[in-house]
């Protein structure tokens, strides 16, 4: 599993140096019970702006031996129709690891201003691998405070949640970060809650993280 994490991100980092991309965002977030490496790339494909393409990759590692069967990795291709500035709808194609690949419809809000962003992915999709549809809400709120000319006091969040066939649930999570960014290097203390399976079983991990927008 390590080995093809490895592999995994070179590729991601590797792809993502070449894509002419309107926005990219690498976050790492590491802690003693787990590591996290999140890309995330959004660009424009025509003139208009009316069609984008989002990429989104993850891998996850728990550093505990008992915990290694909740290692995780996820890459997502997304094509959204812009319908305006704040709305889109697209399909997608998604890998998991646990999950195997499942075909996506997803709809995304988009709210933002100088300070706030507020970002919310309702989804329905069906599961190749069970042969049954699922539902899923993805949330991400983003809040900044000037310090000066050059400093940002930043608080992030990112929600979210799974159900298969509409009604059990599969798999959360809340990310919570909390720091400061200069020059565009963001770093500070982050806070991940996970929860799996029909009767969850729980997780939480306290560490550092490091996100940078290119």
């Amino acid at each position: 599993m390590k080995k093809i994490a490895i592999t995994f991100l070179l590729i991601i980092l590797g792809f993502a140096q070449h894509l002419n991309a309107q926005f990219t965002q690498v976050e790492l977030f590491s802690g003693f019970d787990k590591t996290d490496f999140t890309l995330y790339s959004s660009y424009p494909i025509n003139e208009k702006n009316t069609l984008s393409i989002a990429t989104l990759a993850f891998f996850q590692k728990f550093n505990k031996e008992e915990n290694e069967g909740l290692d995780e990795v996820g890459v997502q291709p997304s094509l959204f129709w812009n319908i305006n500035k704040n709305i889109a709808v697209g399909p997608s194609l998604y890998y998991n690891s646990f999950a195997g690949y499942s075909e996506r419809l997803s709809a995304k809000l988009t709210l933002k201003n100088s300070r706030i962003l507020f970002v919310l992915i309702p989804t329905v999709a069906r599961s190749e691998q069970k042969n049954a549809g699922y539902a899923e809400a993805f949330s991400q709120i983003q809040f900044s405070v000037p310090i000066n000319d050059k400093v940002y006091l930043w608080l992030n969040g990112q929600f979210l949640t799974v159900w298969d066939k509409f009604k059990t649930h599969s798999r959360s999570f809340q990310q919570l970060r909390a720091g400061v960014s200069f020059n565009g290097h963001q770093f500070g203390v982050g806070v991940d809650f996970d929860q799996y399976g029909p009767e969850p079983i729980k997780k939480s991990s306290f560490g550092i993280y490091y996100r940078k927008t290119l």
